[in-house]
């Protein structure tokens, strides 16, 4: 795991700065600097408004002792945006941009639910939905103690919920 961050970083790293070079070819050397010290202000000033906002939010889920929720995730995208935005480089700005902006920031949140989704054991993912229907059961022939009762002795029927596990068996163990 620790050399695919090492190799998305190097690459990642090996992009901006090609798309540097290609930005100071098109526009220039001056413009290129000017272009990224106005990325990095931006990215302050988006940084402290939307954390500000972020952290509002929380210390009021917090008072109102609600879980964090959506907040908290926004929160750490906000703070990822921000450091994106503060380096230098160009890529970097764009997902920044979407990481801060509010409008954008549903689409970063779907992409990293989805990749964290796909990377969980089946075991481990979001709960199956399943439907089901109450309905009222029969009395036992002769009811516990011969009462002609119901399940639960006392005329209604008794219901227990849960849900069916299979469990698959390996090859080569005991049934």
């Amino acid at each position: 795991m620790g050399h695919r961050v090492r190799v998305l970083a190097g690459l990642w790293a090996l992009a901006e700065v090609v798309v540097l070079v290609l930005v100071a070819a098109w526009i220039g050397v001056g413009w290129t600097l000017l272009a990224t010290l106005a990325t990095t202000a931006l990215g302050w000033a988006l940084l402290a408004r939307q954390g500000a906002r972020a952290l509002t939010e929380l210390r009021q889920r917090a008072r109102e002792r609600r879980p964090p929720g959506r907040a908290l995730g926004d929160a750490g995208l906000i703070a990822v945006g921000g450091a994106l935005m503060v380096l230098p480089g160009f890529l970097g700005d764009v997902v920044g941009l979407l990481c801060l902006l509010p409008p954008t920031r549903f689409l970063v949140r779907g992409l990293l639910g989805r990749a964290v989704a796909s990377r969980l054991p089946v075991e481990l993912r979001g709960p199956v939905r399943v439907r089901s229907a109450r309905t009222e059961g029969a009395p036992y022939p002769g009811g516990p103690f011969g009462t002609g009762a119901h399940a639960s002795g006392f005329g209604r029927p008794l219901v227990i919920e849960g849900e069916v596990v299979r469990e698959e068996r390996q090859p080569g163990t005991p049934s």
